[in-house]
């Protein structure tokens, strides 16, 4: 975005504000002498253009009538281009603090956030100025059509009167403007994502998940060691292992079994001799 962003907003503001165009129509009157077959029409930015007037023969000897174009275009026009010089100067003191004071950007939360809510602000300002541009460029091109100048013209009303266009206005420039201000808003758009990512915003929530996740392997192993200890000591306070076959708990039955033994011993028999 630091690279592309100026230059995308400079391909913007300059095919769409330095655009000028012309359009040519014949007027073949029935007296020859009053025909004009190249009346030339020049307009530019910003489309004003129901001040842009021209001189049309009337085929009525020599007198000729002061006809003007209809339709004023450029608030749309002016707005676009207003967007695009905004977004090049902001782009471009952007990248002279990525470059060359970035930490001083990273000090604190106040320069990313503010990065943030602009990129944002112009993303929305590009879309809308853009779709704004893209119908006033249609209502353009269908005011400065040739076919629909001759419809102002009173000569062309006349049927024995012959009017043709000659020359339409060349639309590349201004088409090219209307692209570059869609991919300035997707250019724009996309770059949200990653400014949000140098914002404390972003910080907060990533913080939080991944202390979590830290302190459950360390909990687990220090029940491990004590377990382990655990059993250590009992086998050392028991005197060591116990021999093959041999248990402890039988070996505790056996001395139940000898409580046994002890309680249930044979007695005597007694003597009755006197």
């Amino acid at each position: 975005m630091v690279i592309f962003a100026p230059l995308f907003a400079i391909f913007a503001f300059a095919t769409c504000g330095g655009y000028s165009g012309q359009l040519k129509v014949s007027v073949d009157c029935q007296n020859k002498t009053d025909s004009d077959l190249s009346v030339g029409i020049e307009f530019a930015y910003p489309f004003r253009l129901h001040q842009v007037y021209f001189d049309a023969p009337t085929c009525d000897g020599k007198r000729r009538e002061r006809l003007f174009l209809i339709g004023d275009y450029s608030s749309s026009a002016e707005f676009f281009v207003t967007i695009a010089v905004f977004a090049f100067l902001y782009s471009l003191g952007a990248t002279v603090v990525y470059i060359f004071y970035q930490n001083k950007y990273r000090e604190n939360n106040r320069g990313p956030l503010i990065d943030f809510i602009v990129t944002v602000v112009f993303s929305f300002m590009w879309l809308v100025s853009s779709s704004a541009w893209a119908k006033g460029l249609s209502d353009v091109k269908t005011a400065t059509d040739p076919n629909e100048v001759l419809l102002l013209m009173s000569a062309c009303k006349v049927q024995s009167n012959k009017c043709l266009p000659l020359h339409k206005p060349v639309w590349a420039s201004l088409n090219t403007s209307v692209v570059f201000g869609f991919l300035n808003f997707v250019l724009w758009a996309g770059n949200i994502w990653f400014v949000f990512k140098e914002t404390g915003w972003h910080s907060s929530t990533q913080r939080y998940p991944s202390s979590t996740t830290e302190k459950q392997p360390s909990g687990y192993n220090q029940q491990s060691y004590n377990q382990g200890r655990y059993e250590q000591e009992n086998i050392g306070q028991s005197g060591g292992t116990n021999p093959p076959g041999d248990f402890g708990q039988q070996s505790n039955y056996g001395q139940v079994g000898g409580y046994g033994q002890v309680g249930y011993a044979p007695r005597e028999p007694t003597s009755f001799a006197n």
